[in-house]
């Protein structure tokens, strides 16, 4: 760390980090939030889910496998990352490895971070600044090098996160008698390619896209970053779509913004939900499954219209995983049934939408 710069972690409640700046040197500002995982940074920094956020990693040692070549399947889909970018405003990592090793690694992290334009601190307590956001809650944040001007807090809750995450113009993936509209909140690759590979044609269409005047035999809602109460278009159309009675199925984002539509409500998790390892159980049934999650606002299952009923419930909180029609073939969950990277326990829920085409 000898020959890096300084840098500072300012937070809002007025607590200050002292590091090194790594990645790109510049400053930046966004909503800090950590994350559990263990491995999976190319896949975490660039999941549209973390838009207007600074990610602080627990994992100590971080940067030790470099980064992957960029590798498409055969319908055109990345499979080495969640998006064409990082998404993160900035990384948060206790030890650089200065070194990487692997069979597949085309750079180190700090290189991907300059080409990204995207700010890095190491030498940072993360576990200590962990508690600090699970005593407080999540909270904004500043990555400020030496001898940069700092930036205005940034708050993303106050901005469409989901808008500028999403695609600007309808795209189709693979082939197959059956048509699923994908609407993209923020989609992450893995998703696309867990609908494709399963014979069906996708269709992605933008957030605010009006998907009701399409033909299609199955409605997917993505995954995606920041507020649901601000989606409101999208909100509108899914309330139309539940006029009729083709299967609609939604993740993460897609959960809030089915819910919102559902008339229930949604609110602010304290720190959020963010990790490879969260425990869900399957209401009516003692199953219980590990998943992956990346999320910061929960629904209020109280608020839910009588045709509704929870999904999933997690484990560690008792807060809602998914919502389900009681008589339509309507359902969500708020994990990551697709786990790139992470558990893949859920991916079966996939076939399940397939089968109710």
């Amino acid at each position: 760390m000898m020959n890096r710069k300084k840098a500072k972690l300012l937070l809002q409640n007025g607590r200050c980090f002292e590091g090194y700046s790594f990645g790109y040197d510049g400053a930046t500002s966004g909503e800090i939030v950590f994350s559990t995982a263990m491995v999976g940074y190319p896949e975490s920094l660039t999941d549209p889910s973390y838009s207007g956020q600074i990610l602080c990693v627990t994992y100590p040692l971080v940067g030790n496998y470099g980064v992957p070549q960029e590798e498409w399947d055969s319908f055109g889909i990345r499979t080495t990352f969640e998006s064409d970018r990082i998404q993160a405003r900035g990384l948060i990592i206790s030890d650089y490895s200065e070194t990487y090793s692997h069979y597949d690694a085309r750079t180190s992290l700090e290189e991907w971070l300059k080409e990204e334009k995207v700010p890095g601190i190491c030498g940072v307590d993360t576990r200590a600044l962990t508690r600090i956001i699970r005593d407080s809650g999540a909270m904004l944040g500043k990555i400020v090098p030496e001898g940069a001007e700092e930036p205005q807090w940034y708050n993303p809750d106050n901005e469409n996160q989901v808008a500028l995450a999403s695609c600007s113009e309808p795209r189709v993936y693979g082939e197959g008698e059956k048509t699923v509209v994908l609407v993209d909140c923020g989609v992450k690759h893995r998703i696309l390619h867990c609908l494709a590979s399963r014979g069906v044609k996708v269709v992605q269409v933008p957030w605010d896209y009006d998907f009701n005047s399409l033909e299609w035999d199955g409605l997917m809602i993505s995954n995606g970053p920041g507020n649901p109460s601000l989606c409101t278009k999208t909100v509108e159309n899914i309330r139309k779509a539940y006029n009729g009675d083709k299967p609609i199925f939604g993740i993460c984002m897609g959960n809030q913004l089915m819910s919102l539509a559902a008339g229930a409500s949604t609110y602010k998790l304290k720190y959020g939900h963010r990790g490879h390892n969260q425990p869900v159980r399957l209401c009516g049934s003692n199953h219980c499954y590990i998943t992956s999650q990346n999320h910061g606002f929960a629904v209020d299952t109280q608020t839910l219209d009588k045709e509704w009923e929870p999904h999933f419930i997690n484990l560690n909180d008792g807060t809602n995983e998914g919502i389900r029609h009681r008589s339509k073939p309507f359902f969500s969950v708020q994990f990551h049934p697709e786990a790139s990277s992470g558990p893949l326990d859920t991916e079966f829920l996939f076939d399940k939408f397939i089968e109710l085409l």
